[in-house]
């Protein structure tokens, strides 16, 4: 029972990160690869402050990964997890057979 309470709290904790659109849209850009902070702001049209918080709250939550080179730092997605989650994501509600609800 404690297993299955350990894995339901890893869950929510994930679905929690994922939940907040701006996470989200940040998930999907590095769903094709790794951005620079830069990159991801220009794709979200938002300021560096607001991707920033957002990068750390999927840092800690162990979803992205960050990578510094010179004065730029690039985020990857850490597991399959997210790109698992993305794809459904899209499937559900970005292809454009997807009916409008």
């Amino acid at each position: 029972m404690d297993r299955i309470a350990s894995n339901a709290e890893r869950a929510s904790n994930f679905l929690k990160a994922i939940s907040h659109e701006g996470r989200l849209m940040i998930l999907c850009h590095l769903a094709t690869g790794e951005k620079s902070v830069t990159e991801l702001e220009e794709l979200l049209s938002a300021r560096q402050a607001a991707v920033s918080q957002q990068l750390t709250r999927l840092r800690l939550e162990g979803l992205v990964r960050p990578r510094r080179d010179g004065k730029a730092i690039y985020y990857s997605l850490t597991d399959d997890r997210s790109t698992q989650i993305i794809s459904v994501v899209y499937d559900l509600f970005c292809r454009d057979s997807a009916p409008d609800t």
